[in-house]
C-alpha cells in the first residue's frame, strides 16, 4: 500500500509552537516499535463510555500506549487529545509521551486511563476529520453531564436537545402513532435539569397542534392544574373568544382558530415516573434517559447537525418560537411524506418539471447573490464594474423571477385537483419554456458578457487591495458557499440544464403530445443560444480553475494567463530518502508543478517545484522500485518516482501526463519560471539542495498577491484542491466539465448507520458536493459533504432499511442514507452524484451517453 503524507499538523491550528511534547499520528505511519519487556495490560476508558485493554510494554513510553489509542480509533488528529490518570494524591494528571509508562503509574493494572479532549481549537472548522468532530461532541455532552461545562441553563438544555435530537433522530410517526404521551423520569437531582429542559425545550414537536412549545404546554398545566381550558398561544395577537371557556386567563390569549383539547395526568408508578397524556396533541417522543446525566448517542451533534459541521450561532431558532410554525421549515414523519406522494402525480414529465422548479429556485438565489450581496459593496466597487455587474445580470435575475413564479404557479395546478380539460392545459410545462428560451435568446448579449464580468472583477481586484480582500472576505461566508466566479459562471451553466430538462421532455412525450411541440422548439432555440456561447464557456471555466488555484497556492506568478490549460490536479506520493511523501500535484499543458508536504495555516499549499513537460518521459516502474502503482517521470537528465493510490489512478495520471507532453510539444513560448524568489521553492534546473519536508515557517511569511499569501488573511478551505488533498484523490478538467451539467437541488431524506429517524433536508449538489439546507428558502447551508472519495450504492436488503428508493452513500467508515420520493429522482441523484464519485478518464467522458 502507498503510505499517505502527513496533513497539517492540529498542533499547528492549534498556534502552538513545535515541541516533541505533541504527538501527531502521520495517516499510513505505524507506531514506534514496542520496546522489549514484558507486556502489561492498562485500560483505557474512551469517550463514548467504552472501556478497552492495551497489552503494552512496561518499558514503554506514554506516546506508544497514546499512537495505540490512535490507531485504534482510526484517529489523524491526534494533537487535540490525550491521556489523563489519578495520580497517588488522587489528582487528575496527564500521562506525559515522553518518559516511560512505567515511572509515571505505579499500579498500572489497577489505573484506568482516561482518553480526554486536551485542547478545543479557536475555531470547529480548524477540525478536519468527522471522527473528531465526533469525540468533541462525546466529550461536550460529558462535561455537560457531569456540570464540568460553564455555561447558561439556556445552553445547557439547547445543547441536551440536540444530543437527544441526533440520537432518536426525528419524529416518526408510524413508531410512535400509538404512543401520545410523555414519560418524565422524575428521580433525585433530576428535577432542575428536566425543568431547564422543559422550559427550553423547543425541540418537542406538537404535530397536531402547529405553533405550539413544550414550555406552553408546561405552563398551561403548571397555571390551570386541572381545569379544561383551551389553549392558547403568548405570541399570538389574536384575541380569545371568551364564549369558548367559563374561566378567563390574564395571560393568555387563545387564537380562535385553536380548539379546545382536554388532558389526562395521573400517577402511574409511586412517585417517580409520572404520564402526561394530552389528547389531540402528539409530543414528540423523547426517551427521557439522558435525564440521568449519562447520555449515549450514536451520532454527532452540540456544534454539529447530525455529523456535519455546524455554527449553532444564527442557524437555531430561538427556543421561545416552535420550529414548527412555518410549515416549509417542518420535517415530515414518514406517514406524512408517504401520504404526500400518493396525493401527487407520479409520472415522469411530472418528476421532471419538478426537477426544474427546484433546481430554478437555488439559481435564482445565487444569482440573488451577485445582484444583492456583491453589488451592495457600494464603497469599494468601481462605479465602471457595478455598471458592468449591474446591466448584465439584473435583467437575468428579473427574467428568471418571473419564470420561476410561472413555474411555482403551474406545478400547484398540477399537483391540485381540477378537471380533465384543466389537466390538460396545466399538466405541461413546455409553453413556460419556450417563452423562456425566446426571452433567453433576446438576453444572449447579457450572457455573452458574463465573461468579460469575470474577467472585469479580476482586474479590479488586482488594482485594489481593498476590493480584493472584500472578495476573499465575502467568499469565506456561510452563504458564499461555493468560490464567487462560481456563481458568475452560473447563468451560463444554467443554459446546460435547460438543454437536459427539455432532452429528457421530448423523449419523455410521444410526438402527438400536445406539449411535445413546445419542448421540442423550446430545444432547437436553447441549444442554438448554448452552441454561440459554449466556444467561451470553455474559455472562462478554465480560466476559473487557474484563478482558484491561484489563491490556493504560495511561490507561483502568473499561473492564469492566456494559452494555459488546467488538465488535472491531485494527490500522489512522491518517493524520497524518507519514504512515500504525500504531495499535490498540478498538471498543466506546458508544465508540472508539486507542492511541500502538508496545508499551511491559511489553507494554501506551498509549490515546491515545477518539471517543463516539453522532453518529459514517462514510464511504469513499479517492478524496479518495489513500489505499488508507480511511475517515473524522466525530465532534464532528472526523475521523479511518484505513486498513486490505485491502479485506475495511476492509469488516469498516465494518460494524462502523456496528452500533456505531446500538447507541450505545440506550445510555443508559453513555458516561464512561475516560481516566485523564495527559499521555498525551486526550479527542476536549479542546483540539487535537501529537500526540507516539514519547513512551512516560509509559506506563513507575507508573499506578492500572486504569490499568493496576503499576510494573514485565511483562504477558503474547501476547494476541490482541498479536497482531494484530505481524500487522496485527483480530478481532471474533464471531470469539473462533467460537474457542471450535474447540478442538482431537492429533498432528501437523511438517515445514519446507527440512527432510526430519517432528515428531511433540502439539498443541494454542485461542485463535487452536497449542500444541506433545512428548507429551500434557507440562506446558508448548515453542513456540507464533499463527495470525492465517495462511493455510492443502492442499500441492500441485508441493512433493514426496509424503505424504497434509498441510495448509500459510504467513505471509510462513514456511511449516510437517503431516500427520494420517486423513482425518477433516485435514478436522478444516483447519476449525479456518480459524476462525483467516480472519476472519468478520457475515454470514458469521450464515450459516455447521459441515461435516457
Amino acid at each position: 500500500m502507498v503510505e499517505q503524507g502527513q496533513t497539517s499538523l492540529a498542533g499547528q491550528r492549534l498556534g502552538a509552537p513545535e515541541t516533541l511534547g505533541i504527538s501527531t499520528l502521520e495517516p499510513g505511519h505505524k507506531p514506534p516499535a514496542m520496546p522489549p519487556g514484558h507486556l502489561v495490560p492498562i485500560r483505557v476508558l474512551l469517550l463514548d463510555d467504552s472501556e478497552e485493554i492495551f497489552d503494552i510494554s512496561h518499558r514503554a513510553s506514554g506516546r506508544v500506549l497514546f499512537e495505540m489509542v490512535c490507531l485504534h480509533l482510526n484517529l489523524i488528529e491526534g494533537d487535540y487529545f490525550g491521556l489523563e490518570f489519578q495520580s497517588h494524591h488522587r489528582k487528575m494528571v496527564w500521562l506525559d509521551l515522553l518518559k516511560p509508562i512505567r515511572k509515571q503509574i505505579t499500579r498500572p493494572k489497577h489505573t484506568v486511563l482516561r482518553f480526554v479532549v486536551k485542547f478545543f481549537p479557536p475555531d470547529h472548522s480548524l477540525l478536519l476529520e468527522e471522527l473528531t468532530r465526533y469525540l468533541f461532541a462525546l466529550q461536550v455532552r460529558q462535561d455537560l453531564a457531569s456540570g464540568r461545562l460553564t455555561c447558561s441553563d439556556a445552553s445547557a438544555s439547547l445543547l441536551v436537545s440536540h444530543i437527544i435530537q441526533s440520537e432518536i433522530g426525528d419524529f416518526e410517526e408510524t413508531q410512535f402513532s400509538q404512543t401520545k404521551h410523555f414519560l418524565i423520569s422524575l428521580l433525585k437531582k433530576q428535577h432542575m435539569l428536566v425543568r431547564y429542559v422543559l422550559k427550553h425545550g423547543s425541540w418537542f414537536k406538537l404535530v397536531l397542534s402547529s405553533g405550539r412549545t413544550q414550555k406552553q404546554v408546561i405552563d398551561y398545566v403548571k397555571e390551570n392544574e386541572f381545569k379544561k381550558l383551551p389553549f392558547d398561544r403568548k405570541h399570538s395577537r389574536v384575541q380569545y373568544n371568551s364564549s369558548l371557556s367559563p374561566l378567563r386567563s390574564a395571560q393568555h390569549q387563545v387564537p380562535n382558530q385553536v380548539s379546545v383539547f382536554t388532558y389526562e395526568c395521573f400517577q402511574i408508578h409511586t412517585s417517580h415516573i409520572r404520564t402526561i397524556n394530552i389528547k389531540g396533541i402528539c409530543l414528540r417522543p423523547v426517551l427521557m434517559i439522558f435525564i440521568c446525566a449519562c447520555l449515549s448517542f450514536s451520532e454527532v451533534t452540540c456544534a454539529l447537525v447530525n455529523g456535519h459541521a455546524e455554527d449553532c450561532r444564527g442557524a437555531t431558532p430561538s427556543p421561545l418560537i416552535s420550529p414548527m410554525l412555518n410549515d416549509t421549515g417542518a420535517i415530515r414523519t414518514d406517514d406524512e411524506e408517504d401520504n404526500r406522494r400518493k396525493n401527487c402525480p407520479t409520472d415522469n414529465a411530472y418528476c421532471i418539471a419538478k426537477e426544474l422548479l427546484c433546481t430554478e429556485r437555488t439559481y435564482l438565489k445565487d444569482l440573488e447573490l451577485i445582484t444583492v450581496g456583491v453589488l451592495d459593496k457600494e464603497d469599494c466597487v468601481p462605479e465602471a464594474l457595478k455598471t458592468l455587474l449591474s446591466s448584465t445580470y439584473e435583467p437575468l435575475h428579473s427574467h428568471h423571477t418571473h419564470f420561476l413564479q410561472e413555474l411555482e404557479e403551474r406545478l400547484s395546478l398540477w399537483e391540485g385537483p381540477c378537471s380533465t380539460e384543466v389537466k390538460g392545459e396545466m399538466q405541461r410545462i413546455g409553453d413556460l419554456l419556450l417563452k423562456s428560451a425566446q426571452e433567453l435568446k433576446a438576453l444572449s448579449g447579457q450572457l455573452q458578457m458574463i465573461s468579460e464580468c469575470v474577467f472585469a472583477l479580476e482586474r479590479a481586484c488586482v488594482a485594489s487591495r481593498r476590493l480584493e480582500c472584500v472578495c476573499r472576505e465575502f467568499e469565506l461566508q456561510k452563504v458564499c458557499y461555493i468560490p464567487l466566479n462560481v456563481f458568475l459562471l452560473s447563468p451560463l451553466h444554467r443554459l446546460l440544464h435547460y438543454r437536459q430538462i427539455l432532452d429528457r421532455l421530448c423523449k419523455h412525450y410521444p410526438p402527438t403530445h400536445t406539449d411535445y411541440s413546445d419542448c421540442r422548439a423550446a430545444l432547437d432555440d436553447v441549444c442554438e443560444l448554448e452552441a454561440a456561447l459554449r466556444p467561451g464557456l470553455e474559455q472562462i471555466e478554465n480560466y476559473q480553475k487557474l484563478l482558484e488555484l491561484q489563491k490556493d497556492l504560495i511561490g507561483v506568478e502568473h499561473l492564469a494567463v492566456a494559452g494555459r490549460q488546467l488538465i488535472r490536479l491531485g494527490c500522489l506520493s512522491k518517493l524520497s530518502g524518507k519514504g512515500l511523501q504525500q504531495r499535490m500535484f498540478f498538471l498543466f499543458n506546458d508544465v508540472l508543478l508539486y507542492s511541500t508536504r502538508g496545508i499551511t495555516s491559511a489553507n494554501q499549499f506551498t509549490v515546491h517545484r515545477q518539471l517543463p513537460l516539453h522532453g518529459m518521459t514517462i514510464r511504469e516502474s513499479e517492478d524496479e522500485w518495489g513500489v505499488p502503482h508507480s511511475f517515473t517521470l524522466m525530465v532534464q537528465q532528472q526523475s521523479l518516482v511518484v505513486a498513486a493510490c490505485s491502479e485506475s489512478e495511476m492509469e488516469k495520471w498516465m494518460e494524462d501526463l502523456k496528452m500533456a507532453v505531446d500538447m507541450a510539444e505545440e506550445c510555443n513560448g508559453l513555458t516561464a519560471d512561475l516560481l516566485s524568489a523564495s527559499k521555498d521553492v525551486k526550479s527542476s534546473g536549479a542546483s540539487e539542495v535537501v529537500e526540507s519536508e516539514d519547513d512551512l515557517c516560509g509559506s506563513r511569511t507575507s508573499l506578492p498577491r500572486n504569490g499568493n499569501n496576503s499576510g494573514n488573511t485565511l483562504n477558503r478551505g474547501n476547494t476541490t484542491a482541498h479536497v482531494c488533498w484530505h481524500r487522496n484523490t485527483s480530478v481532471s478538467m474533464l471531470d469539473f466539465s462533467i460537474a457542471i451539467e450535474n447540478k442538482l437541488s431537492g429533498n432528501l431524506l437523511r438517515k445514519f448507520k446507527n440512527s432510526n429517524g430519517w432528515q428531511k433536508l433540502w439539498v443541494v449538489f454542485t461542485n463535487f458536493t452536497l449542500f444541506f439546507y433545512k428548507t429551500h428558502e434557507d440562506e446558508y447551508p448548515l453542513a456540507s459533504l464533499p463527495l470525492l472519495g465517495y462511493s455510492v450504492t443502492h442499500a441492500g436488503e441485508s441493512e433493514n432499511i426496509h424503505k424504497d428508493h434509498v441510495f448509500k452513500l459510504h467513505f471509510k467508515s462513514h456511511i449516510y442514507y437517503f431516500r427520494t420520493e420517486s423513482e425518477y429522482f433516485f435514478e436522478r441523484w444516483m447519476t449525479v452524484i456518480r459524476s462525483a464519485t467516480v472519476s472519468a478518464s478520457r475515454t470514458r467522458y469521450l464515450n459516455r451517453t447521459e441515461p435516457d
